[in-house]
């Protein structure tokens, strides 16, 4: 069997613990014995984008160091696996013992549902909801890493469920990580166009499969439009697997 281990993102650790504990139950459930490295930390994302560079390596080495040795990384934040996957080789490129390590596990770490779907070769994975679901698209998936169907056809595979159309669904969600604090109105400004278009889908729960989109949405959501709900994609497939049991 591979060894699989999970990276837990910041945000998920320290603001929506859920993400990480359903982002382990669903591995468990596809068959998979998935590994919680106690040594993880932040993968440098916010150092990186804030142009703390020095800092920034030291994390990455850090991190190359506890999932070195690991046959795959999954992660449910596409953001920390593009840092892993494009940024650390470009970090590191001034020490060539470093990159090389920087490379080899690019091609070995996978935002969650693109290693359910390209590694596992599953799509439908016994859940359900009764429901209209919609769904956003981060810009580091999209943008980032490419992946646009992965987490779509894991929800139309959901027993039960409806996916509607959001309108605008690729367009940014206001977040940015660093962009929200440092320009404030216009974040504001596109979170509520988002939360419109959720609204306006008329869909019962917005599935995100990035937690600082998630962070960002659902906090707005809370603060204005506190009968709508969104969830991070994990959650939203482990409840459906417990709902289809």
């Amino acid at each position: 069997m591979r060894k699989v281990s999970l990276f837990i993102p910041c945000l998920a650790d320290l603001f929506m613990p859920e993400i990480g504990e359903a982002s382990f139950q669903l591995l468990r459930h596809l068959g998979q014995n998935p590994i919680y490295h106690k040594e993880q930390t932040c993968c440098g994302q916010p150092l990186f984008n804030s142009g703390y560079v020095k800092q920034a390596k030291k994390a990455a080495k850090h991190f190359i160091g506890v999932f070195g040795d690991d046959d795959a990384v999954v992660c449910p934040s596409g953001s920390c696996v593009l840092m892993v996957k494009r940024h650390y080789p470009e970090l590191l490129g001034d020490e060539p013992a470093w990159r090389h390590r920087a490379e080899e596990l690019s091609s070995r770490i996978y935002e969650l549902s693109q290693f359910v779907v390209d590694v596992l070769g599953l799509e439908d994975i016994g859940a359900s909801f009764d429901g209209k679901a919609a769904y956003h698209v981060s810009c580091q998936m999209l943008r980032g890493l490419g992946l646009s169907r992965h987490a779509q056809k894991l929800l139309n595979a959901v027993r039960g469920t409806k996916l509607v159309d959001l309108a605008r669904a690729e367009a940014c969600c206001g977040f940015g990580g660093k962009f929200a604090g440092d320009y404030p109105d216009i974040s504001e400004a596109l979170v509520r166009e988002k939360a419109a278009h959720y609204i306006e889908s008329g869909a019962d729960v917005l599935v995100i499969s990035e937690p600082g989109c998630l962070l960002n949405i659902g906090g707005y959501l809370s603060r204005n439009h506190p009968g709508k709900k969104a969830m991070h994609i994990a959650d939203f497939l482990v409840k459906g697997i417990q709902n289809g049991g």
